[in-house]
């Protein structure tokens, strides 16, 4: 008799660890599911979720736009004193297309007016750094007045020259 209730025992036992084990695999599975949604729920809330007290995100800035050129015929012209002459080449930066349809528009004015002004300098004016700086600035607000744009950031930008002999 010792042995029927020792068999009615591991029979109890052997019904009782299927149930066990069916019992922990779940509970690890619903333990995981917890956590990966806790998880991505902690991720969501901060990655989409600003403070209430947040400064409000700077505008967008857009990336700088590519330069705009616009080379002119060679110029060249006698200097103030006689014996010497200059020849220049001269790209102008400008802002946009319109600026470059003004210019063609305008262009027997601006040729005239930029020859004037070459032609009223002398060796001396254009011998520095400084004085070739100041002939750019010259000729970038004589553009500008003929093709009657006075706005900084419009019109002529820039003026480079290209070639610059003195001669």
């Amino acid at each position: 008799m010792a042995k029927g209730p020792q068999k009615a025992k591991e029979a109890e036992s052997e019904e009782e660890a299927p149930a066990k084990k069916k019992g922990s695999k779940l509970l690890i599975i619903i333990i995981a599911v917890v956590i990966l949604l806790g998880g991505g729920g902690a991720a969501w809330f901060f990655l989409m979720n600003k403070p209430s007290g947040a400064e409000p995100a700077a505008p967008k800035v857009e990336a700088p736009k590519p330069p705009i050129f616009m080379s002119l015929e060679t110029f060249t012209v006698n200097l103030q004193g006689g014996s010497s002459y200059l020849q220049l080449n001269i790209d102008l930066r400008v802002s946009g297309d319109k600026v470059i349809d003004a210019i063609k528009l305008h262009m027997p004015e601006i040729r005239n007016g930029i020859l004037l002004l070459l032609s009223s300098k002398s060796v001396t004016d254009l011998s520095t750094v400084a004085g070739k700086q100041k002939l750019g600035e010259e000729i970038r607000a004589q553009v500008n007045k003929l093709i009657a744009l006075q706005d900084p950031k419009h019109g002529v930008l820039g003026v480079f020259f290209t070639s610059f002999v003195i001669q």
